[in-house]
């Protein structure tokens, strides 16, 4: 988990930064706005090489490797990395790796575009680009299919490590989104603002979905960018982060600039509307017995009164069961006949983990 502290933030930038080349920021100093998009566009095309889309998996035991939660050479994903706990599953590099969508989590893992390839039409150099595409499990990359990145209010879908997919809960847009656990929502925001400044000469001619915005600037639409700025102000830069862009670097001789320099997001398109996202639910709930043994769940939390609705999505993210009002009369849940396995409850104050056996 990451535990980067404000006191340290300063240290952090300086040493993010001093991992870029001497002058590969060069021409930098004093631009703002597009302008320094701009520039930073030019910076990072320039000498950028193509290695093609299969050569991905070979450059991911570099980038994506987890050497910093269970810290065992397993793939690191975003979509099944749990960083409070054992993770649900995890992959070896070069083994099970599919093409397409996994029939069940943990099933196999392929190459995740956090640019969808459909708005670029899969083509070069952005179809293998791999500052935005990482390993992820094959079957919650088919959850975020070409989704926005945004806050869910009402989801569909949940993976095992608390990924979502569902309603959209975030200003300005009330379709579709996906929304992954907070320790990463930063990582997508800095990707997400590397595409659209490296491409941003090219935007006009994709197509635009729910997310990009078409033209070089700002060049996402203004929804999704207060979106990327928030997550990024709130997660800020991880050591595993400069990790992956000095192997990105390595691989493909160019850089995401906002992991160097994250002030550089400001910079460019100003400070977050706001530094917290009022309805992303932070309060956390206690769930025993886990393994539940008798269909019945006990819940321990604050104000679990004021809940209104208890979801339950089984291993494979599928919606099982919905409890209205589940704590009106008291803490326990009574589970519907759910066989041995994995669950997740959902509620408006948390997402949590549990078993039953």
């Amino acid at each position: 988990m990451k535990k980067i502290t404000t006191l340290l933030l300063g240290l952090l930038f300086t040493l993010t930064l001093a991992q870029a080349p001497a002058n590969y920021y060069n021409g930098t100093a004093g631009l703002e706005g597009p302008a320094l998009k701009t520039k930073l566009s030019q910076i990072i095309t320039a000498g950028a090489q193509d290695k093609g889309y299969a050569g991905l998996y070979n450059a991911y035991p570099t980038t994506d490797t987890d050497s910093f939660y269970e810290n065992d050479g397993s793939v690191l994903d975003m979509y099944s990395e749990d960083p409070t706990g054992p993770d649900p599953y995890n992959y070896q590099h070069g083994v099970k790796k599919c093409g397409d969508i996994g029939a069940n989590e943990g099933g196999c893992y392929n190459r995740e575009h956090i640019i969808p390839q459909s708005l670029f039409s899969q083509n070069a150099p952005m179809v293998s680009d791999i500052h935005h595409i990482r390993p992820a499990d094959g079957k919650v990359n088919g959850y975020r299919s070409n989704y926005p990145f945004g806050v869910v209010s009402n989801p569909s879908r949940i993976s095992l490590n608390g990924s979502k997919v569902g309603t959209s809960g975030s200003a300005g847009y009330g379709g579709t989104v996906f929304e992954p656990i907070d320790e990463f929502k930063g990582d997508i925001a800095r990707m997400v603002l590397y595409f659209v400044t490296r491409y941003e000469s090219k935007l006009s001619t994709f197509n635009t979905g729910n997310l990009l915005g078409g033209s070089p600037f700002p060049g996402l639409q203004s929804w999704e960018l207060e979106v990327m700025k928030t997550w990024a102000a709130n997660d800020p830069v991880s050591d595993w982060e400069i990790v992956r862009n000095n192997g990105s670097y390595a691989f493909q001789k160019n850089r995401n600039p906002f992991i160097d320099n994250p002030q550089w997001i400001t910079d460019i398109w100003g400070a977050a509307l706001a530094t917290s996202e009022s309805n992303a639910a932070k309060t956390s709930l206690i769930l025993y017995p886990n393994p539940v043994k008798n269909g019945e769940l006990n819940v321990k939390g604050n104000d679990l009164n004021k809940i209104e609705t208890a979801k339950i999505f089984d291993a494979t993210g599928k919606l099982v069961q919905t409890i209205s009002q589940p704590f009106k009369n008291g803490n326990k849940l009574n589970l519907k006949n759910l066989p041995k396995g994995v669950y997740i409850l959902y509620t408006e104050q948390a997402t949590s983990k549990f078993m039953v056996d």
